[in-house]
C-alpha cells in the first residue's frame, strides 16, 4: 500500500474514533506507522487529511454530486434524486460522528473554513448541485415550473442527513434495507412536488409550492 494511502486510511480510523477536534497529526502518523514528518509531506494539515478522507475513504458521493447538473434529462428525475439520496444517507453516515466535534473547537472550524473556501469546496456545494440539477430539469419540462429548486434540495439532504444524525444520535442499529426503504420514501413524497403531472395541492403539501397571491 502506497505511503499516501496508508496515512488516509490511518487519518479514517483516528477520526472515526476520536472525531476530527480530537485527532492530532501525531496520532495518525503513529497509527499509518510513519514519522509526522513523513505525513506532511503528503498533506499541508489536519484539515487538509480531513478534506481527503472525506473525498476518498468514505462512501461515494462527492463526484456523484459534481457531476449531477450534467445528468438533466437523462434516466427519470425520481430515479436520479433517489440515487442521490442513498448516497446521501451512506456519506452521513459514516461522516457524522467525524465531522460533529469540529464545532467544539471555534478555532479548528476557523481553519476547515478557510480550506474548503480556498478549493471551493464546502458542504453548502452538495445543496448548490442538487439545485442546479432540479433547475436544469425544470427548463426540459421535468419538474414543476413552480417548484423551488433550492428548498427541494435542502429537503432533500436535510433529512439525509437528520436520519444520520438520530440514527448516531439514538444509538440504533439499522435494518438490511432500511436506508434504501427511508431514500425511496423521502424521494417519491419529494416528487410530489416536483412532478409536472401532480396538482397544485400536492405541492403545497411538500412545502415546495409558493403562496398563492
Amino acid at each position: 500500500m502506497e505511503t499516501r494511502e496508508r496515512i488516509l486510511g490511518a487519518a479514517e480510523r483516528v477520526m472515526r474514533e476520536k472525531g476530527l477536534a480530537r485527532s492530532t497529526t501525531k496520532e495518525i502518523a503513529r497509527e499509518a506507522g510513519y514519522s509526522e514528518g513523513t505525513l506532511y509531506k503528503h498533506f499541508e494539515s489536519k484539515e487538509e487529511l480531513f478534506l481527503y478522507v472525506l473525498k476518498e475513504r468514505l462512501p461515494e458521493f462527492v463526484s456523484l454530486i459534481k457531476d449531477l447538473p450534467n445528468r438533466a434529462g437523462q434516466e427519470t428525475v425520481q430515479g436520479i434524486l433517489g440515487q442521490v439520496a442513498t448516497a446521501a444517507l451512506a456519506f452521513y453516515g459514516k461522516s457524522v460522528p467525524i465531522s460533529a466535534s469540529i464545532f467544539s473547537e471555534p478555532e479548528l472550524l476557523a481553519r476547515h473554513r478557510q480550506e474548503v473556501g480556498r478549493r471551493d469546496a464546502g458542504p453548502q456545494k452538495a445543496n448548490e448541485a442538487v439545485a442546479a440539477y432540479l433547475e436544469a430539469e425544470q427548463r426540459l419540462g421535468r419538474v414543476r415550473e413552480d417548484a423551488v429548486p433550492g428548498a427541494a434540495a435542502a429537503a432533500l439532504l436535510g433529512a439525509c442527513f437528520q436520519r444520520a444524525f438520530l440514527h448516531h444520535f439514538l444509538a440504533e442499529g439499522l435494518e438490511p434495507g432500511e436506508d434504501d426503504r427511508f431514500a425511496e420514501e423521502a424521494v417519491r413524497s419529494l416528487m410530489l412536488g416536483l412532478s409536472p403531472g401532480e396538482e397544485h395541492g400536492g405541492q403545497r403539501a411538500a412545502g415546495l409550492c409558493p403562496n398563492d397571491s
